[in-house]
């Protein structure tokens, strides 16, 4: 399955998917990068003339990347197409702030796969490889 498969397979559209681009991703982890565009509606009341990129937002780009990507590839052609992908678990600390126009790195590590419930130590990083924020994030399959 190439990359571009495994971006086109995501349950999301825009505004609301966060993948760009994979940079590489294997059985044990992936790497991915989104650009946040200044147009973005959240950035209009978050916060008034001083526009960041909130936590929540963060945490669903690692968790695209991170977690659904990885998923989908470790599922390969055996994902059914009427299976839901619920989050079990985010534990993040947010430690840099991330402007619109900024592009980030997810860099994600499978910590274990089974039962259709996947776990991994996800990292985000800015342009200039600075950490913007760190943890863990698990999510199951469920069909229908």
């Amino acid at each position: 399955m190439t990359n571009q498969e495994i971006i086109s397979k995501l349950p999301y559209s825009k505004p609301f998917l966060f993948v760009d681009e994979i940079l590489q991703i294997n059985e044990n982890g992936v790497e991915g990068t989104y650009t946040f565009d200044e147009n973005l509606d959240f950035y209009k009341g978050h916060f008034k003339d001083n526009p960041v990129t909130p936590g929540i937002i963060l945490t669903e780009v690692m968790a695209q990347i991170g977690l659904v990507c990885l998923g989908i590839f470790l599922l390969d052609n055996s994902l059914n197409k009427n299976a839901s992908i619920a989050l079990t678990l985010t534990e993040i600390e947010f430690l840099k702030p991330v402007f619109p126009n900024e592009k980030v790195t997810v860099i994600s590590e499978k910590v274990y796969f089974r039962f259709g419930k996947l776990k991994c130590k996800v990292i985000m990083k800015n342009e200039k490889g600075d950490v913007v924020c760190t943890g863990i994030i698990a999510g199951m399959i469920i069909s229908k």
